[in-house]
């Protein structure tokens, strides 16, 4: 990988990982497009890091959120709110849980399927970011905790390339009648450990020695950094957009990709 690939793919990861249009998708069309190939080493360490900026990213950006769930959860013995939301995010991380464990050699194959399963994937997003746009709001107080579950359960579903992971789970609460900015703001912090999970067992590999990668630390570098400041602008964006009620422009967006994937698949496919 030379380091202006890295520094595009970076971009693209810290850019989709939070705005509702699939950041895997994208990805997948970005390499399809630029005709980049990839030993599994270097693809997945490479994961790695990128998926590590944007972690870090959204710690820069909730760390308010963060050090009051901690503080709330770790210091103080009674039943309190943080506990509360925190057993909520726990409960909603079960779903992509259960993909993870029995189900990862089956996602991967996926991954691998070309672009007619992405096209077919941001037209569902699409979807779903638009029901969420004129749904009727009904604004309950606080995500309940079948709510949380419900919303874990798309998560594991936005798995596939080309089903935003944030479009799809903050799309789930919001058409449960939850608070817009409530959503955004749980949809963040409940993918931290899930991801960090992830990270940590493709570590793991790296260092017993089962995939081998010859990426550099420039390359490396370049990646990490453009993830973290694209994916900490788009974070702050991305809370704001759904506050202002303004994802029918990401289901347009997802629409018109998700076509030309289709396209794209069909005819060079």
């Amino acid at each position: 990988m030379s380091w202006w690939e890295a520094l595009i793919l970076g971009i693209v990861q810290g850019l989709t990982e939070f705005l509702p249009v699939s950041s895997s998708g994208h990805l997948t069309i970005m390499q399809t497009l630029m005709g980049i190939e990839f030993a599994e080493g270097d693809m997945l360490l490479f994961d790695v890091v990128v998926h590590a900026a944007t972690v870090c990213a959204t710690f820069v950006v909730l760390w308010k959120e963060i050090v009051w769930l901690l503080r709330g959860t770790f210091t103080t013995p009674a039943w309190n709110q943080e506990k509360v939301y925190a057993g909520k995010i726990l409960v909603s991380m079960i779903p992509v849980f259960v993909v993870g464990m029995f189900f990862k050699d089956r996602v991967e194959q996926i991954f691998g399927s070309g672009l007619m399963i992405v096209g077919i994937c941001l037209l569902v997003t699409a979807a779903l970011l638009c029901f969420a746009q004129y749904a009727k709001p009904r604004e309950k107080q606080t995500i309940s905790w079948a709510d949380s579950l419900i919303i874990g359960l798309g998560q594991a579903l936005a798995v596939l390339p080309g089903l935003s992971r944030s479009g799809t789970t903050i799309a789930t609460g919001i058409l449960l009648g939850n608070k817009k900015e409530e959503v955004a703001q749980f949809s963040f912090l409940m993918v931290l450990i899930p991801i960090l999970g992830a990270a940590l067992l493709d570590v793991k590999d790296i260092i017993s020695g089962e995939v081998v990668s010859g990426l550099g630390i420039g390359v490396l570098l370049i990646g990490f950094v453009a993830a973290f400041a694209t994916g900490y602008a788009a974070c702050r964006w991305m809370l704001e957009i759904v506050k202002k009620q303004k994802l029918i422009y990401f289901s347009i967006y997802c629409c018109i990709i998700g076509l030309f994937a289709l396209v794209y698949g069909l005819c060079c496919g």
